[in-house]
């Protein structure tokens, strides 16, 4: 479909972007059943509160519910719809398994999809071996794809990674050096391009001909 969606194993993730990404997005996610209740409702509080979203409330499994059902969860129904198959994916699922599906389909800007595929894209390398400031603007892509593209909005991902950092000391996942080294190094604001290995040809010639050594 157009999109480089690179299959890749959990332990080619370095564990630093694992840690960071739960530390980040979803705390309990090891402990809830899909839902994050108590986030949930702290997220409700604060819209009552500050008339604003000032946290979200999903959890990774809510957020691959989305990736995988592509509606709207924007409406009451449509965040209804996305608990439930939260909740239906946890019960098939490993916590293993779910965050395979998410190192695959969250979106990081454009046509990649996937820390591989954005790793390759940003930094010219596998996502095995991260800096503290590569995993965190990892983490801060997702949330917002299109506005913290690096190559189009250098500063506005620098911005975004920073509070990743932020909130990860504040979390004790990332300790305050670590995080303000990390803050000096810059963005890399050009995209790579990948291999011209004939993707589309490669996969119309292996349907073709399945039992064939291509």
């Amino acid at each position: 479909d157009g999109r480089w969606r690179l299959a890749v194993s959990n332990e080619a993730v370095d564990p630093r972007f694992v840690k960071m990404l739960i530390g980040y997005e979803d705390r309990r996610f090891y402990a809830h059943d899909g839902v994050d209740y108590r986030a949930l409702a702290r997220a409700v509080f604060q819209v009552a509160r500050h008339r604003r979203i000032v946290s979200g409330g999903s959890t990774l499994t809510m957020q691959v519910a989305r990736l995988l059902d592509h509606r709207s969860t924007r409406t009451v129904t449509g965040k209804l719809r996305q608990i439930l198959y939260a909740r239906k994916i946890e019960r098939q699922l490993s916590k293993q398994e779910i965050l395979s599906l998410y190192f695959v389909l969250a979106p990081y800007g454009g046509n990649l999809e996937g820390i591989r595929a954005a790793s390759l894209a940003y930094f010219g390398k596998e996502p095995g071996r991260l800096t503290s400031a590569e995993a965190a603007m990892l983490v801060a892509i997702p949330q917002a794809p299109e506005l913290r593209r690096p190559e189009r909005s250098p500063a506005g991902v620098r911005k975004a990674r920073d509070r990743v950092l932020d909130r990860l000391v504040r979390a004790r996942v990332l300790k305050a050096d670590d995080a303000r080294a990390a803050m000096g190094e810059p963005v890399r604001s050009r995209r790579r391009n990948f291999p011209k290995f004939a993707a589309h040809l490669a996969r119309r010639t292996r349907l073709q001909a399945p039992g064939r050594d291509h």
